[in-house]
């Protein structure tokens, strides 16, 4: 009769983890619905240095333009042509964020000009070019 009654009390000495492993699947449920996901260019850039260069934190849609002349999108490289249906795309999924341009310091400033009237013809008015913070001065 002891016996019977020391095992009913290791049993309810026990925790029902149960409840807690719910409350953690909700949270991460939660946590994947609330994050807005970057869209990344998709290739490293050599961005030029300015002295006003600021950190935004917000979600941003990504364009690189490299020293050759290839534009990225989304680890994708796009003609020219279809920066703007690209740009429309990604901006239907994220309308909030701006656009930001990462052009190499080599690049071509008309293939940079092209490139942001592509993507103003898109709707966005909203656009920065990314540089590294920092000392700009040459001399």
């Amino acid at each position: 009769m002891s016996r019977r009654s020391h095992r009913s009390r290791e049993e309810e000495a026990g925790i029902d983890l149960t409840p807690m492993l719910d409350i953690v699947f909700i949270m991460l449920i939660f946590f994947i619905v609330t994050t807005s996901f970057v869209k990344e260019a998709g290739v490293d850039v050599t961005r030029p240095s300015a002295e006003t260069a600021e950190r935004r934190e917000r979600g941003n849609i990504l364009v690189a333009i490299r020293d050759n002349g290839e534009v990225w999108i989304d680890r994708r490289q796009v003609d020219l042509r279809a920066v703007r249906a690209n740009i429309e795309r990604l901006h239907a999924e994220n309308p909030e964020g701006a656009v930001v341009i990462q052009a190499d310091t080599d690049s071509r400033t008309g293939l940079l000009v092209r490139v942001m009237d592509q993507i103003r013809l898109a709707g966005v008015s909203n656009i920065s070019i990314a540089a590294e913070q920092g000392g700009g001065g040459g001399s």
